[in-house]
């Protein structure tokens, strides 16, 4: 079955076989919204409502193909809010693992410790 004649209308995976996330940081994004609602971090409301402003944005995808941009941008939002990560700090680190990326030889993993400002 191509991929076409498995997602519905919405694009969204209709076969049980496909993948439902199209990139693992996705699924990993959230599994840590998730894991962060479990421990209580905040309401499933509250992350609802994050969601949503997100997604409801002016410069927001209209077809959605930047959905789970708009899902991590609500969890630094929510991380923000409750004082647990602050934009400074998530923009540092999201930097450090981009330096870190290009200073990677290809084929080998990407480790925060390979960023060349890292102390």
């Amino acid at each position: 079955m191509s991929r076409s004649e498995a997602e519905g209308t919405s694009g969204v995976p209709t076969d049980l076989d496909a993948p439902v996330f199209a990139e693992p940081w996705q699924a990993q994004a959230f599994a840590l919204t998730l894991a962060l609602h479990e421990r209580g971090l905040f309401s499933w409301s509250e992350w609802a409502d994050a969601l949503s402003a997100e997604v409801k944005k002016p410069d927001a995808a209209t077809d959605g193909s930047d959905y789970y941009e708009r899902w991590v941008a609500a969890l630094e939002s929510l991380l923000a809010l409750k004082s647990v990560a602050l934009t400074p700090e998530v923009d540092a680190v999201a930097a450090a693992w981009e330096r870190a990326a290009y200073a990677t030889p290809h084929g080998k993993p990407i480790l925060l410790e390979n960023d060349p400002l890292s102390p």
